[in-house]
């Protein structure tokens, strides 16, 4: 008998996941999971794998948001894990379900609505498996309607009866104190609330809110420090410690012939629309609705901050702007809860500013790597790496810590807590994929995180990964320069992995890759399997560097066993590698000592829809296990890029993102060496 899945064990109870109720086509079997709309259509291939596991048509599925009360606890949403651990739980719970209300008989879906919610799941008997009708095919996205049609469909539409609008005044920087505010202060239509350093406005009107909140800044007196390292200097800093050390491997190899290093800065999230969080205080209990990723820690982090019984409390998913990591959706949803306190009885909806969003939602942290190999007779005989960065997870309730915004500046704050890493069973964080999947010869691979952090950095797409993949693949194209190797078959000579050589080649060919190109163009590659036991993606793009990179084309060839959805794994892999021309070419957090700068779209800039490339994205038949896609291209393209950049200009830009700037310093360098003498 196989292992029953996880998330069954966890969630046992056969109603915690199904319900039947009436539609206007009828009565609908209601399928409840614990993972979250993000944008990323998992709710559209969960809902294809109950069909066959429940021997439904996919019109007769209705998925419910997460909800803390009515649904299992299934952890986060991330780490492209939701195919494989909801998925495998129901196809357990619709096994279970055929065994007990046979689909062949008549009023099948009537027989499921008699089944027995409290049956057990880990005990009940199963039927054999089905034929799979529904999980492979491109069925369209069940979300998409209501959001091309403009139908309220995200959190920020919700206007139920009695609402009121909320905003929270941030503090001028990192560390700030109020120390002065009007104890009468008022302004026209807005009550003022104000615990501590935490001051926020309610009102009827959103524009009376939202002037309110600019009178507040200008009212406000506050102490302030500075606690920011230079800009600078940031590498320096990062590499000055005091670290965290990470062994993962020791294999003792032998000093390496060959080095370079590698960085990227801070990110954010930067979604198009900012954050928000809407809650009702009763004298019962305390609603929440958030697009947060984690609802179940979700809860526990506000029972935490505020000493309730997380029994009091309900938290239900509702979509927003997508985010694909520890964005401000927490926050947000916080600031709303302490709000509605104030207001009780009332439901408040607390809507983040553009610069709380990009000064103060958790970013992706700043990290460097240095690699250093042995190269003799064009084989890789020994690997040395190390890696050092910020730590990727301060998610709400990790580690105990209710890790909410708002809770540091409340008249009895609590901490945020230091960023640190999840374990690497899990895939880690300043070190995942920091192991190359290449035959090396003997590893030593080793992570640094420094522990006393002054920023709020947190999990962002693909973690450690984007950058890992970044110096790996790019030193490997150095190392191929060094052997008079092409890149592609020098990557093929280093390769065991069949699935991994497949995808390198597929990508190579599909692209053209010894096709000319024009001057100042150029073709680079990128690959990597990632978490090294997930989807294996190659990458190639097509560059030109004249007076910036521009990419003019991705081809992305990935292998991610079984998949469910065509379309929708086409567009994870298509929406990552975009993100990731943006990160790689124009992003970067700016700060001086005192705060964070880049306030607007102005100073933060992200990839426009007139600058993004062509991505043509090929799937891997293959009947292994499902894997995640969406967090499989970043670290590839990234990669791709920079190795594309080199083929164009001869340059090789180690410091992302390519911008202008990164490349003036690259050829200042390359020019200072060619004048050094031997």
């Amino acid at each position: 008998m196989s292992a029953l899945p996880p998330h069954v064990v966890d969630n046992p109870r056969l109603g915690t996941w199904l319900s039947v109720a009436d539609t206007a086509d009828g009565p609908g079997v209601e399928v409840h999971v614990g993972k979250v709309e993000l944008g990323q259509g998992i709710l559209t291939a969960l809902a294809q794998v109950a069909a066959d596991a429940l021997a439904l048509p996919v019109a007769g599925i209705r998925m419910v948001p997460a909800d803390t009360a009515h649904g299992p606890d299934e952890g986060l949403t991330a780490g492209s894990l939701s195919v494989l651990q909801a998925g495998a739980a129901l196809r357990h719970v619709g096994a279970v379900v055929r065994a007990m209300a046979d689909p062949a008989e008549e009023g099948y879906v009537g027989r499921i609505a008699a089944l027995d919610p409290d049956t057990d799941l880990c005990t009940a008997p199963t039927a054999g498996p089905v034929r799979p009708t529904a999980v492979g095919l491109d069925v369209p996205r069940l979300d998409l309607p209501d959001k091309v049609l403009g139908r309220p469909r995200f959190l920020a539409d919700l206007r139920p009866e009695g609402l009121l609008h909320g905003r929270v005044l941030r503090p001028p920087s990192p560390g700030a104190r109020l120390v002065s505010l009007a104890p009468d202060w008022q302004a026209p239509g807005v009550a003022l609330v104000r615990d501590g350093s935490f001051v926020g406005v309610v009102g009827e009107r959103e524009a009376d809110v939202d002037r309110a909140l600019e009178q507040l800044a200008r009212d406000c007196s506050w102490a302030e420090v500075d606690s920011l390292p230079e800009e600078s200097g940031m590498v320096e800093w990062l590499r000055a410690g005091p670290h965290e050390a990470i062994e993962v491997l020791e294999e003792s190899p032998a000093p390496g012939t060959v080095t370079a290093s590698y960085s990227k800065p801070l990110l954010a999230h930067a979604s198009i629309a900012p954050s928000v969080g809407m809650a009702l205080w009763d004298s019962a209990r305390v609603r929440v609705w958030s697009h947060s990723q984690g609802i179940h820690l979700l809860r526990l982090a506000i029972a935490g901050a505020l000493a309730l019984d997380p029994a009091a409390i309900e938290v239900e998913h509702a979509e927003n702007a997508g985010c694909y990591g520890h964005n401000a959706a927490d926050d947000a949803a916080f600031d709303a809860v302490l709000l509605a306190r104030a207001v009780p009885g009332r439901p408040v909806q607390a809507r983040w500013t553009r610069p709380d969003e990009l000064c103060w939602a958790p970013l992706s942290p700043a990290m460097a790597a240095t690699v250093s190999a042995g190269l003799v007779e064009g084989r890789i005989t020994g690997w040395s790496y190390d890696v050092v960065g910020l730590g990727h997870s301060s998610r709400p309730g990790y580690r105990g810590a209710p890790g909410l915004l708002a809770a540091a500046h409340l008249a009895t704050p609590i901490d945020l807590p230091q960023p640190t890493d999840p374990p690497l069973a899990s895939g880690g964080g300043t070190t995942r994929n920091a192991v190359p999947l290449y035959d090396v010869g003997p590893r030593r691979v080793t992570g640094h995180r420094r522990m006393d952090s002054p920023f709020r950095t947190s999990a962002m797409r693909a973690l450690g990964a984007y950058l890992n993949v970044f110096a790996i693949e790019s030193f490997m194209d150095e190392l191929a320069l060094a052997a008079g190797a092409d890149p592609v078959d020098f990557r093929l000579e280093h390769l065991s992995d069949e699935r991994a050589r497949h995808v390198v080649a597929e990508a190579a060919r599909l692209a053209g890759w010894t096709e000319p190109l024009p001057e100042a163009a150029g073709r680079g590659l990128g690959f990597a399997r990632y978490k090294d036991t997930g989807a294996y993606c190659a990458v190639v793009a097509e560059v030109t560097a004249i007076s910036a990179v521009e990419v003019r084309r991705l081809t992305v060839v990935a292998d991610i066993g079984l998949v469910v959805n065509p379309d929708g794994a086409r567009n994870q892999l298509e929406g990552g590698a975009t993100q990731s021309v943006s990160w790689t070419t124009k992003e970067r957090v700016r700060f001086d000592r005192r705060r964070i700068t880049t306030t607007d779209w102005e100073r933060y800039p992200i990839l426009t829809f007139s600058e993004a490339p062509p991505v043509d994205v090929h799937l891997v038949d293959s009947d292994e296990p499902s894997l995640g896609a969406g967090e499989a291209a970043q670290g590839p393209t990234a990669a791709a890029i920079a190795n594309a950049v080199h083929r164009a200009i001869g340059v090789r830009v180690r410091d992302l993102p390519l911008d202008a700037d990164s490349i003036i310093r690259a050829i200042e360098a390359s020019e200072r060496q060619e004048q050094t003498p031997e």
